[in-house]
């Protein structure tokens, strides 16, 4: 899933402060699931807005929404009968939500609650870490299911570098070395042969070439 994470407060008072109606809008997928956006932090963020600026004898209105998806048409429409009743929206949404919600409302500022951080996974309460950067040349199947791109401090596809020790990252001792979870991990699938086939140079050009990425399925479009 997308993992994001609140920004401080002090950055989005400043951008909001020139604003008096302000809409803080939540989204009930990804970000709920990491407590960065979903309606508990909607109602903690307005909290902490309204308390702010009555201290400053600014006392703003600041109404609360969460959506299903803010990157989805169907659901962003739920919000068109009143979005001109703000000069403003916080999206707690990740980027894709926050990009996709000011392409539909042009006239609106659409300000970020969170900062997007990776697409990664739920190992513990409150414990997210990555596991994907959405290549686009996925090679998980010759490398025992880890990813070399998103778990490799050097985005190695033929590993460990030299400054692997101890099945560690020189970058900390803290970090596994993903190509020694690699080489493990092949040694359980009994499939080091893997291991000894030499990877090509990744083509970022055709990868990540041409722009923003799209997707379609011929199958399910209307």
């Amino acid at each position: 899933m997308i993992i994001a994470e609140k920004k401080p407060i002090e950055e989005i008072i400043d951008e909001v402060k020139g604003f008096n109606r302000i809409l803080i809008l939540g989204c009930n997928e990804c970000v709920t699931v990491c407590e960065a956006g979903g309606k508990k932090e909607v109602e903690v963020l307005a909290s902490a807005l309204r308390m702010y600026f009555i201290n400053q004898g600014d006392e703003k209105i600041i109404d609360e929404r969460t959506l299903e998806r803010q990157c989805d048409h169907e659901y962003l429409e739920e919000i068109r009968s009143n979005i001109d009743d703000y000069d403003a929206v916080i999206s707690l949404a990740c980027g894709v939500g926050v990009q996709f919600a000011a392409e539909k409302y042009l006239t609106t500022p659409l300000i970020p609650g969170v900062n997007t951080i990776c697409l990664g996974a739920n190992e513990d309460r409150g414990l997210w870490t990555e596991r994907c950067q959405a290549c686009g040349a996925c090679v998980l199947a010759k490398t025992g299911g880890i990813c070399p791109i998103s778990r490799c401090a050097k985005r190695l596809l033929n590993g460990p570098c030299g400054g692997s020790s101890n099945g560690k990252c020189e970058i900390s001792k803290d970090v596994d070395c993903a190509w020694q979870l690699i080489v493990d991990r092949l040694k359980a699938l009994n499939k080091m042969e893997d291991y000894e086939k030499v990877a090509p140079i990744k083509d970022w050009s055709t990868d990540r070439a041409g722009g923003p990425r799209t997707v379609t399925r011929e199958d399910v479009k209307i």
